[in-house]
């Protein structure tokens, strides 16, 4: 049922995702803070790639990406063909999807995980077909992450689909990892982002704190790079957060594969700063859980950490 709740949430969020897309270049200002460490909580890292973001394009690829049609799945009679490599100018860069619903039930296809060039990249695809019926459609990749993490050129793509009963929400199966090479695939740069401040390193996982935004689309973001080498997938979330002394309700939950990396913004809602009057991060105090995200028993609970933005 956790799983499954990811569709209804995603079809509640298509309706805003829009007007993110075009309210986040008008309200920010584009200025960012850097995290800094206070006391002993944090290491300061550097990295070999850019962590300016801002002089990169909309389309992350400067030259024309294709892949070979392919069958990325053929089970319990669902079909799914990868046709083409798309761009898009408002939803981004994306891969072209034929679906084929050749069983007796209406079912919905969405994924459980995307990674391109191993980052964790947020979708929120979702595709309804009936019973016996086909359909075409599209799935994108978040430029603002992709733009995040450096990726410029996208080489290989994996795909975790989840196939599940239209009516019940019931789960019919959930696929192995397929995998799409690009043709930049020679050329992809997995270099990785984690220029900033290390938070938490233990038992191969590492987080680290790159900036913090004031004026994000819904309050403050704090953008953490995470990178996980435990041998298991994990789940990362945030407990007992404050701002300036002040009790804060944070919006972060980020899963992140064995193997794998992820840029993700811990996200404080502008109502919270306003009721406590804060018109400017001092320190920040929260600590870390991280928890295995197939099974969802605790790895670890980290002791409180302190940073703050300059």
């Amino acid at each position: 049922m956790k799983r499954n709740m990811k569709w209804i949430t995603a079809m509640l969020c298509l309706s805003v995702f829009a007007a993110m897309a075009m309210g986040s270049g008008q309200s920010d200002s584009g200025e960012s803070k850097q995290v800094v460490s206070n006391k002993e909580t944090g290491t300061e890292t550097s990295s070999t790639s850019t962590s300016d973001t801002s002089e990169k394009s909309e389309n992350p690829s400067d030259e024309m990406v294709t892949i070979e049609e392919q069958v990325l799945l053929d089970q319990n009679g669902i079909v799914v063909t990868a046709t083409e490599y798309v761009t898009d100018s408002i939803w981004g860069d994306g891969v072209k999807l034929l679906l084929e619903n050749n069983s007796d039930k209406d079912i919905t296809v969405g994924c459980n995980a995307l990674i391109v060039n191993d980052y964790m990249i947020t979708d929120l695809f979702s595709a309804g077909i009936a019973a016996g019926k086909k359909s075409n459609e599209t799935l994108y990749f978040s430029s603002t992450q992709l733009n995040a993490a450096g990726i410029e050129k996208i080489g290989k793509i994996e795909i975790y689909f989840h196939v599940f009963d239209s009516s019940t929400y019931d789960t019919i199966f959930d696929s192995d990892c397929v995998v799409i090479q690009t043709s930049e695939f020679a050329d992809m740069d997995t270099t990785p982002n984690d220029a900033g401040t290390e938070l938490y390193n233990q038992d191969g996982i590492r987080i680290i704190g790159k900036t913090v935004d004031e004026n994000s689309f819904w309050g403050t973001a704090i953008l953490l790079y995470c990178e996980n080498n435990s041998g298991k997938n994990v789940g990362i979330s945030v407990d007992d957060m404050s701002i300036n002394g002040f009790m804060m309700s944070p919006f972060f939950s980020t899963t992140v594969y064995n193997g794998k990396k992820s840029l993700d913004d811990i996200t404080v809602f502008s109502s919270d700063m306003e009721e406590n009057g804060i018109q400017a991060i001092e320190e920040v105090e929260l600590k870390f859980h991280i928890y295995d995200a197939d099974s969802y028993s605790t790895i670890a609970d980290s002791e409180p950490i302190t940073f703050s933005a300059q």
